[in-house]
């Protein structure tokens, strides 16, 4: 997620060269369409049960909040160094990652210390939730109220216990970004981004084998997948800033749902049966605009 301003000092951002994935098969769909514009970058989004969305501001570190697709964005926060991951708990409350910045990009997994934010969806009020974290960039919450962190610059992936326990070096994957849980709460998965991009799946009972689930083709090589979400399948969905694709993971490989989306840096599902509603795919990205993604709506979705 930060992963822009590596590829920036790097020279990496124009479009890759490389060829697209191919597109899943899927039934025609209407094109991406704008539901929201936040005057930053947008670095991650995610749903509540009320299906409101809340987004991470990369530059202001604020936090907004939106209630419903074409209403205007509010700051529910100044800048708290809001600038990572962000995911909602089962109580509502926002958990958000700080500290995503090129610093901890450029130094790893050196500089654990960075906090994880509990947020109050109403108040915007701010508390401290976790610290002793790399910089976090990915943010994911097992079924269990278990964290997850990654850093990307590091190998470190973090983790934070129901009873507020740290371990920031509970598994370890080669340039991390992307995090999500699976829905049993049995795998976590991990974005690599950067020299070789592919997904891990790690085995929440043995970290210290994550097992190369998924490679991206040698001709994707600078594609940079950033941010990941999973469907009602459990299939993978990941944004990509040089590829402009939304990839999904159908039968062991990768194929597009969307193109023409350059850097997106997160992807993720609505919730509820209003507002950003469940069965329907919304994107975020660098250019602070938040799109539905009709290409990558589930079934269900239609009857909203």
């Amino acid at each position: 997620m930060a992963v822009a301003a590596m590829a920036l000092a790097a020279g990496l951002l124009a479009p890759a060269p490389a060829q697209a994935a191919p597109a899943c098969a899927a039934p025609e769909a209407a094109p991406p369409a704008r539901v929201a514009q936040i005057p930053d970058w947008v670095e991650s989004i995610a749903v509540d049960a009320r299906g409101r969305m809340f987004a991470t501001a990369y530059f202001t570190g604020r936090v907004y909040r939106i209630d419903a697709p074409g209403r205007t964005p509010v700051p529910l926060t100044g800048n708290v160094g809001a600038n990572g991951g962000i995911v909602v708990r089962e109580d509502g409350r926002l958990l958000v990652g700080t500290g995503n910045d090129l610093a901890h990009s450029l130094t790893g997994d050196l500089l654990p210390t960075s906090e994880l934010l509990l947020v109050d969806p109403e108040s915007g009020k701010v508390s401290t939730y976790a610290t002793g974290l790399g910089g976090i960039d990915g943010v994911a919450l097992a079924p269990d109220g278990t964290v997850y962190t990654t850093t990307l610059g590091g190998r470190n992936i973090g983790r934070v216990t129901p009873d507020g326990r740290v371990d920031p070096a509970w598994a370890k994957v080669p340039q991390p970004n992307g995090v999500a849980v699976s829905p049993d709460g049995k795998h976590v998965y991990v974005i690599q981004t950067t020299v070789a991009p592919g997904l891990y799946r790690i085995p929440v009972d043995d970290p210290a084998h994550p097992r190369r689930w998924i490679s991206a083709a040698a001709s994707d090589a600078l594609s940079l997948p950033d941010g990941i979400t999973l469907d009602g399948a459990g299939r993978p969905l990941i944004a990509t800033h040089a590829a402009g694709q939304i990839w999904r993971v159908e039968g062991g490989r990768l194929c597009s749902v969307e193109s023409g989306l350059h850097l997106s840096t997160q992807v993720t599902y609505g919730r509820g049966d209003h507002g950003f509603s469940a069965g329907r795919l919304y994107r975020a990205g660098v250019d602070g605009k938040i799109q539905e993604i009709p290409a990558g709506a589930e079934p269900s979705a239609s009857d909203h």
